[in-house]
């Protein structure tokens, strides 16, 4: 029933609307728009080295005659895969260890509360810089792993006082009576009925995760080449903005627009799943 009532909500809420429409329609554009091209992103023009967009090349091309339409869209899909797995990866980090924490207390809480305080005071941006070069030659889910790693702290934290709270509620309490273990409570009673905080947390943390790659990724610490996402063509483009338009138009453009949208459906989640309200 409730679900009906924060769907309806959702629904009726215009910024949810737009953020749906923006980002289907972007997702689209990145996974199903390659077939419509016609140069797949390896592909190379030697004969339309830096051309301007025309018939044959709808976005331009780079300096090494890449379509970039092609590499654009590859970026897209790259970004939106990263800003997904993070976001799943630190919002079941944020929930697991705040909930144990909260649910456990004593020596549990204080050392997962101590690795959450030593994580937070930590330079991550700095972190992550000097750790990702040496990955170069290995997975570009190991970049994954290292920005889940740094953005599950603030929400955990969050998480264990809510736990605190829900703790003590009566149908918890029947549940450890009636001798079901306790990790089974915190995943069948708490971890769902803070639900509403972990869906907010995990949409917003795709567009954090997005943006973090893009700025990793336009210093050279992201994605590496071959391969690229739309930091990596950010990062091109700026150096010839002025001459080559294009080259920074259409990646920037694209990144701005795919966290816009998740941030008008991260808001519109919010509202819906506010019970004050008004929307």
């Amino acid at each position: 029933m409730r679900s009906k009532v924060v769907l309806r909500r959702l629904f009726r809420n215009n910024q949810a609307r737009y953020g749906f429409a923006a980002l289907i329609l972007l997702v689209l554009l990145a996974y199903v728009g390659p077939y419509f091209g016609k140069y797949d992103w390896t592909n190379k023009d030697f004969m339309a080295f830096l051309s301007a967009p025309s018939a044959d090349h709808w976005w331009g091309t780079t300096s090494i005659g890449q379509d970039l339409y092609a590499v654009a869209l590859r970026g897209m899909q790259k970004s939106i895969l990263i800003g997904l797995m993070v976001a799943l990866i630190s919002t079941g980090l944020a929930a697991i260890v705040g909930a144990f924490a909260g649910y456990f207390g004593g020596w549990v809480d204080r050392v997962l509360m101590w690795g959450v305080e030593l994580l937070l005071v930590l330079p991550s941006f700095l972190l992550i810089a000097i750790v990702s070069p040496r990955l170069k030659s290995g997975n570009w889910l190991w970049f994954v792993v290292l920005l889940a790693a740094f953005g599950w702290m603030v929400t955990s934290r969050v998480v264990r006082s809510m736990t605190m709270s829900l703790r003590e509620r009566e149908y918890v309490q029947a549940a450890l009576f009636m001798g079901i273990p306790r990790w089974k409570i915190i995943f069948r009673h708490i971890v769902p009925n803070m639900s509403s905080l972990l869906i907010i947390d995990a949409t917003l943390n795709v567009s954090s995760a997005i943006i973090g790659e893009a700025a990793l990724s336009f210093f050279g610490f992201g994605i590496q080449p071959p391969d690229v996402s739309l930091g990596t063509l950010i990062a091109a483009g700026s150096d010839n903005a002025t001459g080559y338009p294009w080259l920074f138009a259409f990646p920037a453009g694209l990144l701005v627009l795919l966290v816009l949208s998740v941030n008008l459906i991260g808001d519109g989640l919010r509202d819906a799943l506010d019970p004050g309200s008004n929307s």
